[in-house]
């Protein structure tokens, strides 16, 4: 297992395996044999930018059998899937913006999100499986009075794709068991979600597969997997973590709402 992380140091941006306290810098290319480079750097000497750029950012609706019961929602066989704008992509410990002139609700969603590390086209569950690089937090931030703002059209890349709205990281973990693992996110150090990833109605492998039917997935590319109960709103100033284990916490604050 290793943890990968990129950071900002001098205003210049790297990439590296975190150890402990201190984050080894490598040199060339994340989805290609990357190679140790100089010596290790303190870890509180660096600004963490999000983990992976990508390309396209994939979020799921309906994805965990105990909020598709609370729902009272069938469980999907393909997934039930929106994009987020590129632009929502934000790194650790960064302000969430808050949408100029929107007054309505903004919630959280703790999030386990796939990394991929190999482009996809087609692919079987099998191929699907090794291609997926390893996993980050994610928390797919919606201003939800805008998803359902029109009748006639429900807004889930506008509710989703603000600026910002797509806090990342703080690594990703390769060689990790995703069955394993245990997504809690708090708000103001409270727990407001606890959820299994193994309460998943579609596994990662067959996402990537079935997704890559339809699109083709690129190296670096983010999949949210959906998120479960206990989604509540955020107020400006509150603290909100999405942490798992093996992972790391991904640590954000909520800014002030804007006028004009």
């Amino acid at each position: 297992m290793a943890l990968w992380v990129r950071y900002e140091r001098d205003g210049e941006a790297g990439f590296g395996s975190l150890e402990g306290d201190s984050v080894r810098p490598h040199a060339g290319d994340l989805f290609d044999a990357p190679t140790p480079a100089g010596p290790s750097l303190p870890l509180a000497s660096l600004r963490l930018l999000p983990p992976v750029r990508p390309g396209k950012i994939v979020g799921l609706w309906n994805n965990f059998r105990a909020l598709a019961a609370k729902l009272g929602a069938a469980e999907p066989e393909v997934p039930l899937y929106f994009l987020k704008a590129p632009g929502s992509l934000l790194a650790p410990e960064a302000t969430i913006p808050w949408p100029t002139g929107y007054t309505g609700k903004v919630v959280y969603e703790g999030e386990l999100g796939i990394v991929l590390g190999r482009r996809c086209k087609a692919v079987s569950e099998a191929e699907a499986e090794a291609a997926i690089l390893g996993y980050t937090g994610v928390n797919d931030v919606t201003a939800l009075d805008l998803l359902n703002a029109d009748p006639s059209f429900p807004q889930w890349a506008r509710a989703k794709g603000c600026d910002g709205f797509g806090p990342c990281g703080p690594a990703i973990a390769t060689g990790l068991d995703w069955r394993t693992l245990t997504i809690r996110t708090l708000l103001n150090g409270r727990e407001r979600q606890n959820y299994p990833a193994s309460d998943m109605i579609l596994p990662p492998a067959r996402i990537v597969s079935l997704l890559s039917r339809e699109m083709t997935l690129e190296p670096g590319d983010l999949i949210a997997c959906g998120t479960s109960l206990g989604v509540l709103p955020m107020r400006a100033g509150m603290v909100v973590e999405v942490v798992i284990e093996g992972i790391g916490t991904l640590r954000n604050t909520m800014g002030a709402a804007e006028t004009g």
